[in-house]
């Protein structure tokens, strides 16, 4: 019978998911409407955890945790100041968290410099169609014509640039840190 051993990739992916989540709690907490709105690490830890878990269910599981605690710690401490498991309209986030997943799960098989940022204007794109379709139809700012779509887009232009920004920025951190650290420690290479 063959032994299994301790593999820690899995506990050290899921530490820099959760580190990141904390950092976007932490940062959030700093300010309110500002130029920064919308400068999350949340499309990097989709795409980290659907590039590097191994197994399909991790690499759903363990983003969406981390996204939904945040947004549980986000609710208290920031934006409602109460207990509340899910805002309104928070399946059109959840929904495009998981197309993020898929992204990083088959762009970034083979992780490089260019499939990292063709997966960044990916899941920046899939932001900001879902999301704002979800504002589009929901809310009651625009028509619900294709024109009042296409305002919403249009509107939301700043807010995805500070999106894709965020995103360049956590993935440089993340990916740049574990690819570091794999060719240091070479457990973690593992799959």
């Amino acid at each position: 019978m063959e032994q299994k051993t301790f593999n820690p990739r899995t506990i050290v992916i899921l530490i820099f998911m959760l580190a990141v989540a904390g950092l976007r709690v932490v940062l959030n907490m700093q300010t309110s409407f500002s130029l920064l709105t919308n400068f999350t690490p949340i499309g990097a830890m989709a795409l980290f955890g659907g590039a590097y878990f191994n197994k399909s269910w991790k690499a759903y599981l363990f983003p969406l945790l981390t996204l939904w605690i945040s947004d549980i710690a986000l609710s208290r401490f920031v934006y409602h100041h109460h207990w509340e498991l899910f805002y309104s309209g928070a399946y059109w986030i959840y929904g495009a968290f998981v197309l993020m997943v898929i992204t990083g799960k088959y762009v970034l098989k083979n992780v490089s410099v260019k499939n990292v940022l063709l997966s960044a204007l990916v899941v920046t794109f899939i932001h900001w169609i879902i999301t704002d379709l979800g504002v589009w139809t929901a809310g009651s700012l625009y028509p619900k014509t294709i024109s009042g779509w296409w305002a919403c887009l249009v509107a939301a232009i700043p807010f995805e640039r500070n999106f894709l920004c965020g995103t360049l920025l956590y993935l440089a951190i993340m990916f740049g840190s574990f690819e570091w650290m794999k060719t240091r420690f070479p457990s973690l290479a593992i799959a």
